[in-house]
């Protein structure tokens, strides 16, 4: 990824790119990773969402499983288009599995038609004759030389002009599913026109869809940059003029492209299969060969994990008796059931949900509900990651709060003051390097420091291991926005 200088403008046509990605005829991945995913709470939420949480058996999340199946030497450098706010969980992601890309940040949520413009027009900034496949990063493949060959497939038809998306041959009449009705073959096995979408049917109708053959709607497709952009230019001319615009005032962060936000804003809120595939006569659909899941909810989690000889997915610590079909996770408390039969049952730290498996998709109108009645843990997790670690609150009272707080190997938080609240620091593990108005100091295990209200300070850890240590806050006021940014090397305000 090429850096520039901080906040420097740069206009579309001067967007630099790795010169070793430069007119290549390999697929770029444009991976959209800015979704909220509520349907999993409560594991899954706005501070935390489930693309980035390790839901795999391998500890993997589904963003760094996809990044995976790009990283091969048919695929360039990915993509990846995601909220501000992620951005350090994304660039740590894909360090941690080893694959290097841009990372575009979304100043707000404009669903999948403005993150695939600004990919489509970036992708043509690295070879005018690019070729794309547009991923969802919350979805589950395990054939992954089936994806890619799949991919090949696609790209051979994308370059004769056609857009094309994956079908998933259906193993039942899913109602959560859109569905494509495919139409006339094309010199590619598997591949046909695409006739129609269809919207999520009832139960009735989607029986009947599969009887004549329909695919589901994967929601992932495969084009060439130019032509997206001539469809766009079409039939979304607000999507793609806000996409350039965002894109001309684009600045460079750190190693992220930040997007302008009153640029992106001119784009309309709208997913690709209304802007754009509904309505474009080069529309292709091809059966994919692959297995897939968009693990929406938790019935569909339930689906793709193995299963115990009652049918059960049990995961954390766990006791079930008398129980089948199920899915119950924990992530630290023990969590017993007895006497259940198709459900869901998922314990957090703060909160607990159970519903039957059927009853599973509502979880989002749930999350709106609780959101509504000023709930915060429809929306923070109590454990909140940073570009240097994490915390985690561990009580709240009137005059104090207590946190866990854990910084990597190397991690610097921001030098900082506040005006109500001290703060003391006691070191549970590792070596905390403590700068308190100017002077350095070293804080080892079973050791503390005190921190008085108005001081200024910075924490860091100078180690090879994690540094765990106890905050008390106690003060007037202990809320996260009573903090002064003096110096900050991931540049927050």
């Amino acid at each position: 990824m090429t850096v520039v200088s901080r906040c420097e403008t740069l206009p579309i046509i001067l967007i630099q790119v790795d010169t070793s990605i430069m007119a290549s005829a390999n697929i770029i991945p444009l991976i959209m990773a800015g979704g909220s995913g509520t349907r999993l709470w409560p594991l899954s939420r706005d501070t935390m969402p489930k693309q980035f949480i390790g839901l795999l058996d391998d500890g993997l999340s589904t963003f760094q499983a996809t990044l995976l199946r790009v990283k091969d030497a048919s695929f360039d450098k990915p993509i990846v288009v995601t909220n501000h706010e992620f951005r350090f969980v994304v660039a740590e992601q894909m360090q941690a599995v080893g694959v290097e890309g841009d990372i575009v940040l979304e100043p707000e949520r404009r669903d999948s038609a403005a993150a695939i413009a600004v990919g489509a027009l970036l992708a043509s900034s690295r070879a005018g004759d690019a070729i794309c496949v547009a991923l969802a990063a919350d979805h589950i493949v395990a054939d992954v030389d089936g994806f890619r060959a799949d991919c090949a497939k696609a790209a051979r038809l994308a370059a004769s002009g056609l857009i094309m998306t994956f079908g998933i041959v259906p193993t039942k009449p899913a109602t959560g599913y859109g569905y494509l009705e495919p139409g006339g073959a094309l010199d590619v096995p598997g591949a046909s026109r695409l006739t129609r979408f269809v919207e999520k049917p009832d139960a009735k109708t989607a029986q009947l869809y599969v009887d004549q053959g329909f695919l589901w709607n994967s929601g992932n497709f495969v084009f060439a940059a130019a032509g997206m952009i001539e469809e766009l230019d079409l039939y979304a001319p607000e999507v793609i003029a806000g996409a350039r615009a965002a894109l001309a005032e684009a600045k460079r962060d750190l190693d992220f492209l930040r997007l302008d936000a009153a640029g992106f804003a001119r784009a309309m809120k709208v997913s690709i299969d209304y802007a754009v595939m509904e309505k474009t006569k080069h529309a292709g659909v091809l059966a994919a060969s692959f297995d897939w899941s968009d693990v929406g909810a938790w019935d569909s989690i339930y689906e793709v994990k193995p299963k115990d000889g009652d049918g059960n997915v049990l995961e954390g610590p766990v006791v079930a008796l008398d129980t089948r079909g199920t899915l119950v996770r924990s992530e630290d408390i023990l969590t017993t059931v007895i006497g259940l039969d198709d459900a869901v049952v998922v314990t957090t730290r703060d909160a607990v949900l159970v519903t039957t498996k059927a009853q599973a998709g509502n979880v989002k109108a749930l999350v709106e509900q609780m959101k509504s009645d000023g709930r915060r843990e429809a929306s923070e997790h109590l454990r909140i990651y940073r570009p240097w670690g994490w915390y985690q609150r561990i009580d709240l009272g009137a005059r104090f709060q207590v946190k866990r707080i854990n910084v990597k190997p190397g991690g610097l938080l921001s030098l900082q003051k506040h005006f109500h609240r001290a703060e003391h620091w006691v070191v549970v593990s590792g070596t905390a390097e403590v700068t308190l108005d100017g002077a350095v100091s070293y804080i080892h295990e079973n050791e503390s420091i005190y921190l008085p209200i108005g001081c200024t300070h910075r924490l860091a850890n100078p180690g090879k291991i994690a540094l765990e240590l106890i905050e008390v806050q106690v003060g007037s006021y202990t809320g996260e926005d009573d903090i002064v940014r003096i110096e900050d090397v991931y540049a927050r305000t």
